[in-house]
């Protein structure tokens, strides 16, 4: 990461190098781990699918009570035992060899992570001024996209040699690098417990009573099926119903993953309160409903050139329309989440990322390869009208809020050293 996209010394570098060492591994994970599945452990096709499916459901249903417990704990200690987590369960990877064995280890991976995203985001929000949690999270999502390149290339040699051992490398370093996450997250403070709200009534996770914030939490993984997007429905796409070359595919996927690195910040810097937050959302809605309608033209036919100049435009559109999504969408989840729940808020809120995993497959593939291009424009106004609703949903919840005197926003010390707020 350059400079102006590095965070600044203390607790923001810290997340952001556990960031970038874990989504390292990952990154050789996603390249290998289906050819390794299939060829290596020997399982089928529908057979991976169906435990994958399996896997992130549970992780989806284990990511608030696991927000939870990082809120009564400590995020910090949390975090790093759900890393080690993360470690233990692509260990077992290695040495499955049937169906059952490979499920438990796929729920014990997805619970792990999806846990593992919950307390993070609590942490940076102990740990991180709330002016500039979004301008972080941007450079998280940098480290993010440069740590999934380059695992993404250390896998392309393991996909090269094209042995088991190469393939059990790539997992191994998957594994190594949450052991490394876990060490930076323990170089890190444990955000000062001091100014939580008040004592929770009933049983169970406050969240799971707070239907505006549901609401929110619904809408946000309406957008996030645009996640299997690029890495699925689009390269289906444009095998099956374009006349482009195939190494388009990998062309829109460089091209995606390098914006993000480049412009995360940049498109997250007009993110500072609600108001700026749910513009930014809509507008990423309407941008995701261009890009739709840009991929749903590519049926036609056209020029080669012609072809391939409206592609960028659609990936150009939909890269975008993310960056805008995503960086509205982490102030709207910290802004309204209760003095010391974060934990259990971002859990629910997270939920999205595994759903998505889980039904955006399925979705996406019944809507835009049975459907074509009617199938693209409902996806792009299903996208539009997530975001124009995120509007009216987010002031519901606002209004649902504490408005005690004192109330302290997050309820946690601030560090003495603020984070940068450029984004």
């Amino acid at each position: 990461m350059s400079a102006r996209r590095a965070p600044a010394a203390g607790p923001a570098r810290g997340l952001a190098l556990a960031q970038l060492v874990n989504s390292t591994g990952d990154g050789a994970y996603y390249v290998c781990s289906a050819l390794y599945f299939s060829q290596v452990v020997g399982l089928s096709a529908a057979e991976i699918g169906l435990g994958l499916t399996v896997a992130w459901g549970v992780g989806a249903v284990a990511g608030v009570p696991i927000g939870h417990l990082a809120d009564r704990h400590g995020p910090r200690r949390t975090a790093i035992g759900l890393a080690l987590a993360t470690a233990v369960s692509v260990t077992a990877f290695l040495a499955v060899r049937s169906f059952l064995p490979f499920v438990l280890a796929a729920c014990a991976y997805a619970t792990a992570q999806c846990g593992l995203a919950a307390a993070r985001q609590s942490l940076l929000a102990g740990l991180v001024d709330r002016d500039g949690r979004t301008a972080v999270l941007a450079r998280l999502q940098s480290a993010l996209n440069a740590g999934l390149a380059l695992g993404a290339a250390l896998g392309g040699v393991a996909l090269h040699v094209g042995t088991a051992g190469a393939y059990l490398a790539a997992l191994a370093l998957d594994a190594a690098a949450f052991v490394g996450c876990a060490l930076l997250l323990a170089r890190l403070p444990e955000p000062a417990r001091a100014g939580r709200s008040a004592p929770e009534r009933g049983t169970g996770p406050s969240v799971l009573r707070d239907r505006p914030y549901a609401l929110v939490a619904l809408l946000n993984m309406i957008m996030l099926l645009r996640m299997p997007l690029i890495s699925l429905a689009i390269p289906l796409w444009i095998a099956g119903r374009t006349a482009a070359p195939g190494w388009t595919v990998s062309a829109l996927l460089v091209l995606n993953t390098g914006a993000v690195m480049l412009f995360q910040v940049r498109a997250a810097s007009v993110v500072r309160d609600l108001p700026s937050a749910v513009r930014t959302v809509r507008s990423g809605g309407a941008l995701m409903l261009s890009s739709c309608a840009a991929f749903a033209c590519t049926a036609l036919d056209a020029p080669l050139w012609a072809l391939f100049a409206v592609l960028l435009l659609a990936a150009g559109l939909q890269v975008w329309g993310e960056m805008r999504q995503s960086a509205g969408a982490w102030q709207i989840s910290f802004e309204l989440a209760p003095a010391g729940r974060q934990g259990q808020y971002q859990g629910l809120f997270g939920a999205g990322v595994p759903v998505a995993r889980m039904l955006g497959p399925l979705v996406l593939t019944a809507l835009i390869l049975s459907w074509g291009v009617p199938g693209w424009l409902l996806l792009g106004v299903l996208f539009l009208a997530a975001g124009l609703g995120m509007g009216p949903a987010v002031r519901w919840a606002e209004r649902s809020r504490p408005t005690a005197p004192g109330h302290v926003p997050d309820g946690l010390v601030r560090p003495s050293g603020p984070p940068s707020t450029g984004r």
